[in-house]
């Protein structure tokens, strides 16, 4: 039997990846886990939580996965694409999907562009149907100073570990994602030393890959990676 661990991101959940995952699960019987990391979910609880949680989360999650299966996929979104690839350097998996990983961030520049596209919505009236601001409005404000230096810690962590995945990769993003710039795609390429190494960009996906215009393509591309 295959197994696939699916990531999600910082102070995100499942949902994130929910797309991808329920296209996964119908076309293929593959036993899919895609847990909820400490401190994530529906309810963010951040305040007590390190780095060091979230990747033991992973890796015991990983741990049952491979108990179970004969072989593994691990596919990571955002910071769980960092996760992914420090697991994937330590264990034997089969194939890896990077998702907007996160080992570079902060695009200034598309911050801007996707700001002026939320006050544009709220000067029309439109503020509610912008997807947005309806994602990070509940993030705002819940999330402790001391999470976001874990995130960080975590970034720096995993990048060590990026030249020691051997295992093939699919590296994805979108090209108009404001958190982490869609560069980051060619320096994780640069830094993995996998024989086999793809790198795909998506015209109009945000950071939130899973859940953007390109997601059916996306879907695609990744069972097609995943199964050849």
């Amino acid at each position: 039997m295959t197994g696939c661990l699916i990531i999600h991101g910082y102070t995100g959940s499942p949902y994130e990846v929910g797309p991808l995952a329920e296209y996964l699960r119908e076309h293929t019987d593959w036993l899919i886990d895609v847990p909820t990391l400490p401190g994530h979910g529906s309810e963010l609880s951040l305040e007590n939580v390190s780095h060091k949680n979230w990747l033991e989360a992973a890796e015991h999650s990983l741990q049952q996965l491979k108990m179970k299966t004969d072989n593994v996929y691990l596919i990571g979104f955002s910071m769980g694409g960092m996760i992914a690839a420090y697991l994937a350097s330590k264990y034997n998996v089969d194939k890896l999907v990077l998702l907007a990983a996160s080992g570079k961030y902060l695009s200034i520049r598309q911050i801007m562009r996707d700001v002026k596209g939320v006050l544009s919505d709220g000067i029309k009236g439109k503020i509610k149907e912008n997807n947005l601001y309806l994602h990070y409005k509940r993030k705002w404000g819940t999330v402790p100073l001391k999470a976001n230096i874990e995130f960080l810690k975590l970034v720096r962590f995993t990048r060590r570990y990026l030249d020691k995945v051997k295992a093939p990769v699919m590296i994805a993003h979108g090209q108009q994602d404001m958190m982490v710039p869609y560069k980051t795609g060619y320096y994780l390429e640069k830094e993995m030393t996998s024989d086999q190494k793809e790198v795909v960009f998506f015209e109009k996906s945000r950071h939130l890959i899973c859940l953007g215009e390109d997601n059916v393509t996306l879907n695609r591309l990744v069972y097609e990676f995943l199964t050849k």
